[in-house]
């Protein structure tokens, strides 16, 4: 059975940072871990169509949150894909397996290939990506 939605794999994979750990205009070697991340041994990733849910459990009241875009083959061979345990935000059916890197918290430059930010909109996650500013936004968030 095959970890991907219709057999295809993704060309890029997200790493979802918080407003308040703001990002430099260069990005170092390696980025600090976030709690969650830390506590679980590995990086939290999340596929473009995990990305709005992933923004509304985890960053609902947030102005903005700093979006990475990672190549997947480039990380391959250290993701391993798994089920949310779901004890955080509960259930999220429909969303699939999640990306999770396992490579001692490495996330940097050498793994990042571009970032964008998204600003929340009146509405929530779902008006800001639908109106993101960066009109290119929707066509750079691709799976």
């Amino acid at each position: 059975m095959s970890t991907f939605d219709s057999g295809d794999k993704p060309t890029y994979i997200y790493k979802l940072v918080s407003y308040t750990t703001p990002l430099p205009d260069v990005l170092p070697d390696v980025l600090p871990v976030s709690t969650i991340d830390q506590s679980s041994g590995f990086v939290h990733l999340s596929t473009a169509r995990q990305v709005p849910n992933t923004l509304r459990f985890f960053f609902g009241p947030d102005p903005r949150v700093f979006v990475l875009r990672i190549v997947y083959d480039a990380v391959e061979a250290d993701i391993k894909w798994q089920d949310p345990k779901a004890e955080v935000c509960g259930p999220r059916g429909g969303e699939g397996m999640f990306p999770h890197l396992f490579n001692g918290l490495r996330l940097g430059r050498g793994e990042v290939e571009s970032v964008r930010v998204l600003e929340n909109k009146e509405g929530g996650w779902a008006v800001a990506i639908a109106i993101a500013e960066d009109v290119a936004f929707n066509e750079w968030l691709v799976y």
